[in-house]
């Protein structure tokens, strides 16, 4: 009888730990642990801690801030898009909507006025008054569906300027080759209701991130470098864009001057607009945000972080990491550029591959990972 009552409660014991497994993988779940991060690994400047804001977000990719306690963002992964509600009196997670599946990559994800709009590789789509809706999501309806399909360099990063517009880049179909300035290598803009297309800037290899300057107003992009040309050269590009119909040099020039051989002798780099900062060679600098809160210190108050996805085929892997980037006093061009966050990477493998990052309301930011299916939390105590 006690060997039968024994198995008995091994059985359920099994049993619960079963139902307790699947119940972490399950979006509705507030669960904000992986046993695959390693947190204490990553490296932050005194006072600056990290946490998960939340898990369970596969592929997260591109991020936006709703109006109700609401984070949205966009994967690359199934074709979904995911609405995070959150507690703003601890900032963790406590529900996941997965409200959009077998998208078309929707890496882009931007809210205006109740709205969300998600851009697909081919697409931009929106969906009506969404907070009032994450359980039952409307149909959505198509804003622009006019987006070059090509899937080299064709996620979509997406994101409303300070004049309504919505701002969508469409990167070069190849490393490096040449194709119509008015279709490829762009970034151009729409109004909200999918009219007034018209291309900003030119000359750009593959922009997967941009931001304004909060008192400027002024455009900024991060740019992707070619590959084939080594481990350290060209650099990736943060660039600077005060005025429209810029252009800033691919397929000739990279970089301050770099010449790409294949058209050496069409090149005439005095032409065109170089970096504002060059990056690290091959880190995939992607998403980009000036930092507008107050809870950090104020040396940080309106500088640029950059989600460094991290390198691909480079012989020592670099990136995997956020960095900062601090301007001059008269905000048209950058004085530092330096690590701000580290540790995905280990002895050159990584476990986790920042994204995109975010301006919380309490002046926390927050940041995706890909590789990991997280959003982290970077926030600010003076004790």
């Amino acid at each position: 009888m006690k060997i039968k009552y024994l198995t008995v409660l091994l059985i359920f014991a099994l049993f619960m730990a079963c139902q307790g497994s699947h119940s972490k993988n399950d979006n509705n779940s507030p669960s904000t642990e992986s046993a695959n991060l390693h947190l204490e690994k990553i490296k932050l400047p005194p006072g600056f801690h990290i946490s998960v804001f939340a898990s369970h977000v596969d592929n997260a990719r591109e991020l936006a801030l709703g109006s109700k306690n609401i984070v949205f963002v966009g994967s690359i992964a199934g074709g979904n898009v995911y609405a995070v509600r959150y507690d703003p009196s601890t900032y963790k997670a406590t529900k996941v909507y997965t409200i959009a599946n077998d998208l078309n990559f929707p890496n882009g994800v931007a809210y205006k006025n109740g709205d969300l709009y998600v851009g697909e590789m081919d697409k931009i789509i929106r969906y009506k008054n969404i907070e009032a809706n994450l359980d039952h999501p409307p149909a959505p309806e198509v804003i622009d569906g006019n987006l070059r399909p090509d899937k080299h360099h064709g996620y979509k990063y997406i994101a409303f300027g300070p004049d309504g517009k919505l701002y969508i880049p469409q990167g070069m179909p190849c490393n490096i080759c040449k194709e119509d300035t008015n279709t490829y290598g762009i970034i151009h803009r729409i109004n909200d209701d999918g009219s007034g297309d018209e291309v900003i800037e030119r000359g750009i290899r593959n922009s997967v991130g941009f931001s304004w300057h909060p008192i400027t107003h002024e455009l900024w992009f991060t740019d992707n470098g070619r590959d084939n040309l080594g481990d350290d050269i060209p650099p990736d590009e943060l660039n600077y864009a005060p005025r429209k119909n810029m252009n800033f040099g691919f397929p000739y020039c990279a970089g301050h001057g770099i010449v790409n051989p294949e058209y050496a002798s069409e090149a005439h780099c005095e032409r065109y607009t170089s970096p504002a900062q060059d990056l690290g060679p091959h880190v995939a600098s992607l998403g980009m945000k000036f930092y507008t809160g107050n809870q950090f210190p104020t040396y940080y108050h309106n500088q640029i972080f950059i989600a460094e996805h991290g390198s691909w085929n480079r012989t020592v892997p670099i990136g995997y990491r956020v960095t900062m980037v601090t301007l001059n006093s008269k905000y048209n061009g950058a004085s530092s550029y330096k690590v701000f966050a580290e540790g995905w990477l280990q002895n050159g493998k990584p476990w986790g591959r920042p994204v995109d990052v975010l301006n919380m309301p309490d002046g926390s930011i927050l940041v995706s990972d890909d590789f990991a299916g997280v959003v982290y939390r970077i926030y600010y105590t003076s004790n």
